[in-house]
């Protein structure tokens, strides 16, 4: 039965002829379904409906969707059980992560415009060694991409980063102060000037050459 502290998240499943995991995947959200773990499951054959793949964004299948999180390829029972524990508790920071994640960083532009709060929360992430190798470079795409009005609101995070023991994360967090032209900025990245790392000095140095530009 479904943890009821939860939402029950429904799902889209877009399959084709001659597609070998399509039935598997199909078969396993099915008995998610009949267990009540999913509300309700959509199944489009994009051979029919083209338009629904279109729309989806994608040309492979099986595409599944459960909530918010979309997925490509074959999925084991397990990654739909995971799955659907992280669309039922639609935390904003995992919806965020998975995007990255699956290299959709348009959309996190627009959901960091539409609610900044979350950015110090996620470049926080970057000083987390499990934080995967392509949510690490989203978080820097996205900061690069963002208006300087919005990177601010993740400079405390940034100015944090910049105390870990991990010289590569006061590296990158040395760069991202770059992107933000404040007195506390500089005066951090004055600080790292003095750095125990050659590397952090260095990227330092040039985040202050590019404020004062």
């Amino acid at each position: 039965m479904p943890d009821h502290t939860t939402s029950v998240p429904d799902a889209t499943l877009l399959i084709a002829p001659g597609c070998p995991h399509c039935p598997k995947v199909l078969q396993a959200l099915s008995e998610f379904v009949k267990r009540g773990e999913i509300g309700s499951l959509e199944v489009i054959n994009i051979a029919i409906h083209p338009e629904a793949a279109e729309k989806a964004g994608t040309r492979s299948v099986p595409w599944t969707r459960v909530g918010s999180f979309e997925l490509v390829g074959a999925l084991t029972p397990q990654e739909i059980r995971e799955t659907i524990e992280k669309a039922g508790r639609a935390d904003p920071l995992e919806h965020l992560v998975h995007l990255l994640e699956t290299s959709r960083l348009d959309e996190v532009v627009k959901a960091i415009s539409n609610t900044p709060d979350a950015l110090p929360s996620l470049v926080t992430l970057l000083d987390d060694l499990d934080t995967a190798m392509a949510v690490r470079i989203g978080i820097g795409a996205l900061l690069e991409e963002l208006p300087e009005t919005l990177v601010r609101s993740a400079e405390t995070a940034l100015i944090t980063l910049t105390d870990s023991g991990n010289q590569s994360v006061r590296a990158d967090a040395a760069h991202y102060l770059s992107l933000v032209d404040t007195d506390t900025s500089r005066e951090t990245l004055q600080r790292l000037l003095s750095d125990s790392s050659e590397e952090v000095r260095e990227i330092a140095g040039e985040s202050l050459e590019a404020l004062s530009s």
